[in-house]
């Protein structure tokens, strides 16, 4: 049994567990306002609802490995939520809620890993402004989950780490298929269906806890949530504080709410904004809250009358999709449809359709390949990396681990036999490369045509021509151009597609269905008019379908 599971029965007792069989309200499927009215009710407590998910982690943690580290005190916790509510004293919105975050994210509580061999153990000097903010609004963080290590820049080409693995927590399983990959070439531990990008989701789906913070670079919430069918807000970068949470590039970084339902996303995302702007993290001051910070104010079912939506044919519906990936997506349009949007099909975006190789988004990639093989390329992401990560080394003084993103990759070179990097490392690599005074030329080109290419003339062009309120994707598949200029994205769960793949599965081997969601994606600060639209979406369909239990 892994550490994980050991530690849930602490403090269990024959009564309790005895109490939680008793109890008539049940956490599976259950929402937030759902938790919310039977705490008011008296049907359960935040304790019982703690030991109903610690019970489940109990259960299926070996199975599924959704975290890396269980709160040791979450019964207390809840415990003490339970008697300021009965001093007539609630926090907030999430008071004695069970939510988890990603392992990237500062708590003093218990270790911050990024699931990287270096940092085992390491409880940082300082919380993440947005820990504080869920403990104010009265959440329980019940545990760290799983990622991608190092949010996914560990790793590149020629031996690409896999989605959701890391040195400290091994492979992710998606409960939709929480079994191996059986196929040659691929039988290395890896599940047979993708858990989703560097942020976990598979908890959440799994009913292990209410909901989780992720955090996004490119695609790290929207992959996981269209992947386990759930709701993922990706922020607008500033929407949501920084500050704690171990960076790739300050410039693309966001965390953001993964959830069963909009409503429960919504409710989350306004509790992670935060009262104020973060005086340590500037980019606080991009958008505007809504008032009292709660977006639940735009759950509307009637809130794709009259919207906008447009269809980007060119490249986000050709080849990339699967002939039961483009009928889902034609299904979705036509419900917009018969919901009243006015859908403009195509909007294709200028930079993606440019013929001009200078002015086109699909010939500039991400670079991952070292200097003298990465013209053509941004460099953004690797110099970022060398930039921040750094400076994030830095604050938290004498206690690090490593001092360096150098050390870090010395000491992953003499704890190989260890499993420090089984992938390998090339993307720290040619991360540690770039000089941050001597390349910032370079990178700063790069950025503004970044910028100039997703945004400008990208979702800014095709969102103006059109006069569009959204841009619809196929699953997470826009995730890339949104996430370049920082803007915001919503995912919501809609169908289920054959899990293929470029090599066969071996005869008598039957993949279970993925998946697959549609996704919302508008300029910056936009998230009340897409969660308006995503909610009026997810009530007209409503197909979210819970995972079969773990075998």
């Amino acid at each position: 049994m892994r550490r994980v599971a050991v530690l849930l029965l602490a403090g269990m007792s024959l009564n309790s567990q005895s109490r939680v069989a008793r109890q008539p309200f049940t956490v599976v499927e259950a929402t937030i306002p759902q938790m919310r009215a039977a705490i008011e009710q008296k049907r359960v407590t935040s304790r019982e609802l703690v030991q109903q998910y610690l019970t489940r982690i109990a259960i299926y943690e070996d199975k599924l490995h959704a975290a890396i580290t269980v709160n040791r005190d979450a019964l207390k916790e809840a415990g003490a939520r339970d008697r300021e509510r009965a001093q007539g004293k609630v926090r907030g919105p999430l008071h004695g809620i069970p939510i988890a975050v990603k392992d990237n994210i500062h708590t003093t509580n218990m270790p911050t890993t990024g699931g990287a061999l270096a940092f085992d153990g390491f409880v940082p000097p300082y919380e993440a402004t947005l820990v504080k903010n869920l403990r104010d609004a009265g959440a329980v963080i019940i545990a760290k989950t799983t990622l991608t290590e190092l949010a996914n820049w560990v790793a590149g080409p020629p031996t690409p780490m896999p989605g959701n693995y890391s040195a400290l927590g091994g492979y992710g399983m998606n409960p939709y298929d929480p079994r191996r990959d059986p196929r040659e070439g691929l039988a290395d531990g890896r599940p047979v269906l993708d858990s989703g990008g560097s942020s976990s989701a598979v908890g959440t789906a799994a009913n292990l806890w209410a909901a989780n913070v992720g955090t996004e670079t490119s695609g790290s919430i929207l992959n996981p949530a269209s992947r386990n069918m759930l709701v993922g807000i990706k922020p607008t970068v500033g929407r949501v504080s920084r500050h704690g949470v171990i960076p790739i590039t300050a410039d693309q970084d966001t965390p953001g709410p993964i959830a069963k339902s909009v409503t429960d996303a919504a409710i989350l995302l306004g509790v992670l904004e935060g009262p104020a702007p973060d005086p340590a993290d500037p980019a606080t001051r991009a958008c505007l809250p809504p008032p009292g910070r709660d977006y639940t104010r735009f759950l509307r079912r009637e809130g794709l009358r009259g919207a906008r939506i447009g269809i980007p044919r060119e490249f986000y519906f050709g080849a990339s999709l699967t002939a039961a990936q483009r009928k889902v997506m034609d299904e979705a349009i036509e419900i917009l449809r018969q919901q009243g949007a006015v859908v403009i099909d195509p909007a294709d975006i200028p930079s993606v359709v440019a013929d001009d190789p200078r002015n086109s988004l699909l010939r500039w990639n991400t670079c991952q390949s070292g200097k003298g093989s990465d013209a053509g390329c941004s460099t953004v992401f690797k110099y970022g990396l060398k930039r921040d990560f750094n400076q994030w080394l830095a604050s938290l003084g004498p206690t690090a681990p490593v001092k360096s993103l150098t050390d870090l990759r010395k000491f992953n070179l003499a704890h190989q036999a260890a499993g420090a990097i089984k992938y390998g490392q090339t993307l720290l690599d040619i991360s540690d490369e770039m000089d941050v005074d001597g390349d910032r030329a370079r990178y700063q080109a790069d950025r503004a045509k970044d910028i100039l290419l997703a945004g400008t003339n990208g979702i800014d062009a095709a969102m103006k021509q059109h006069r569009l309120d959204a841009l619809l994707f196929p699953g997470p598949n826009g995730a890339a151009i949104a996430a370049k200029p920082g803007y915001p994205t919503v995912v919501v769960p809609f169908g289920m597609v054959p899990n293929t793949g470029a090599r066969p599965f071996p005869d008598g081997f039957q993949p279970r269905p993925a998946p697959f969601g549609v996704s919302f994606s508008g300029m910056a600060c936009s998230e009340p008019r897409l969660i308006e639209i995503a909610y009026a979406f997810e009530q007209a369909t409503k197909r979210r379908v819970p995972p079969a239990p773990v075998p």
